[in-house]
């Protein structure tokens, strides 16, 4: 399966989040759940999101996986509760576009991190996943995740 593969100048994303860790089995209930506070929250204070949801990956411990999950917003936004202000850092990334069933996902984290590797990058270890579509509203093959790679400078 081939992917393609780019790098981007990522600026500064304001976003709301809940940041946890869990495991990879209680991972799907868990994204749905904290998407729908952080819409509560943006809902009470009269906005909505400025982009994809998103979940952030910072490590892959599947049995303590330390994950935020929330939306980017336009501007900073006072928190509420589990719901905090947080950002998306500036800097340069490589991203590319997967589409199927999220579980399926390993051939294109597979295929970036190739790509990173053979073009003289490192990665911080943090991955993040964009949704591009509902799963509720898209059959499974068709779903699309944007996984982003944060970059950094070689040692």
């Amino acid at each position: 399966m081939f992917f393609k593969c780019e790098t981007f100048e990522q600026i500064e994303q304001p976003v709301l989040t809940i940041r946890t860790t869990t495991s990879v089995s209680e991972l799907p209930s868990l994204i749905g759940s904290a998407y729908e506070q952080v819409m509560a929250h943006l809902s009470s204070l009269g906005q909505q999101p400025a982009g994809d949801p998103f979940v952030i990956y910072y490590n892959m411990d599947m049995q303590a996986l330390d994950v935020e999950m929330g939306y980017p917003v336009k501007s900073s936004l006072p928190g509420s509760g589990d719901v905090q202000l947080s950002h998306l850092p500036a800097g340069p990334m490589a991203a590319c576009l997967y589409t199927g069933p999220y579980a399926d996902c390993a051939p294109a984290y597979e295929a970036l991190t190739t790509w990173v590797v053979d073009n003289g990058y490192e990665t911080t270890g943090v991955s993040v996943e964009y949704y591009l579509n509902s799963p509720a509203q898209t059959p499974p093959e068709q779903l699309q995740t944007r996984i982003v790679f944060p970059l950094q400078k070689p040692a």
